[in-house]
């Protein structure tokens, strides 16, 4: 019998964070940068953790240049050559400490991940990313990869609930991807009915990661930097962008000029662009579960990344965090109806 859970399911638009007393004076005073030492690998990783998404416009070399600088992490895209990712490491080698290697859960993608890991051993995190993380055959997979490279911090998923976000760190994981369908270029709501509001899953995650040590990535649904707040005060304790770093210079594609404006293409991993480009297109038994969209030309990622830590350290403020750690044991969200006045937008 089909059941329905009653219980009210909640997105980042659905709240906002109430302000409380602080005794920090300024923004200056927060600190975003967090210590964290991971359950299986037993490394330890320090940085801010925002993570540029494994898409192939946003995880480039190009823009791991940028967010290194500000100690951000970058899950790169799969399709990089063992070629490309030496001549990198030989000439950004300060970068590669807050890098993932990507792959799929196919034959291929491990023994493609395994070379560029053999290659460039100074690579410490690898990203294994599927849309469906409650297949049996990914749980394996992960245990695969965990028995080949012990030391390595593994991110994996992506998942929306606790017995699988559990799963998955008993099978050898140590950060779990959560979210399904709350991506801006992701059509898996529309296409497949299957789906999970953003906020209450990372909520339910991050209780269930926590119990075992282990730690969580909110990815999707982030469209403005209060949304990122939002997800670290949920419990997420990193969060993956891809919408929000679409459309800069340091984004894979050419400047496209559209009626006097300037844009660039974005798409979904599943969509039918990136099949047509990675695949020869989709698969007759499948059908795109992402969208290609042209976003405005938005120049230098760095004013962007600015922008989204300015916005972070105010969240702190409001409530009275100190560090990054502190914000979630001091947030309270209230339910709204409307989130800001669209009289000028």
């Amino acid at each position: 019998m089909p059941r329905v859970d009653v219980d009210l399911k909640l997105d980042f638009k659905d709240v906002l964070v109430r302000p409380k007393r602080s005794s920090l004076k300024s923004r200056s005073e927060v600190d975003l940068q967090r210590t964290i030492t991971f359950r299986n690998s037993k490394q330890t990783y320090t940085g801010i953790p925002i993570i540029a998404a494994n898409m192939d416009t946003t995880g480039t070399f190009e823009m791991a240049q940028v967010l290194s600088k500000h100690a951000l992490f970058i899950a790169m895209h799969k399709h990089y050559s063992v070629e490309e990712w030496k001549k990198f490491a030989v000439n950004f080698p300060e970068c590669l400490e807050h890098m993932a290697a990507s792959s799929g859960s196919g034959k291929a993608d491990l023994e493609k991940l395994c070379s560029i890991l053999e290659a460039v051993p100074q690579i410490k995190y690898i990203c294994l990313d599927v849309a469906n993380g409650y297949s049996e055959h990914f749980v394996e997979f992960v245990k695969t990869v965990r028995g080949k490279f012990p030391t390595h911090t593994i991110m994996a998923g992506n998942v929306v609930t606790g017995e699988m976000v559990e799963e998955l760190i008993l099978s050898g994981a140590d950060i779990i991807k959560v979210g399904i369908g709350p991506g801006s270029v992701c059509t898996t709501r529309i296409k497949t009915g299957v789906g999970y509001p953003q906020l209450s899953a990372v909520i339910e995650c991050a209780d269930s990661a926590h119990g075992l040590k282990g730690h969580i990535i909110s990815d999707g649904g982030c469209s403005c930097p209060g949304d990122v707040a939002k997800a670290f005060g949920a419990g997420a304790d990193f969060v993956m962008l891809g919408g929000m770093f679409a459309g800069h210079d340091q984004c894979a594609g050419e400047v496209i000029e559209k009626n006097g404006k300037k844009m660039k293409l974005f798409y979904g991993m599943s969509s039918d662009t990136a099949m047509k480009k990675y695949v020869g297109g989709v698969a007759e038994y499948r059908a795109s579960e992402g969208r290609t969209v042209e976003v405005p030309y938005r120049g230098d990622v760095e004013n962007t990344v600015r922008d989204i830590l300015g916005g972070l350290r105010s969240t702190c403020t409001y409530v009275g965090a100190a560090k990054l750690k502190e914000l979630s044991r001091r947030t309270t969200f209230i339910r709204v109806t409307q989130q800001s006045s669209h009289m000028f937008s």
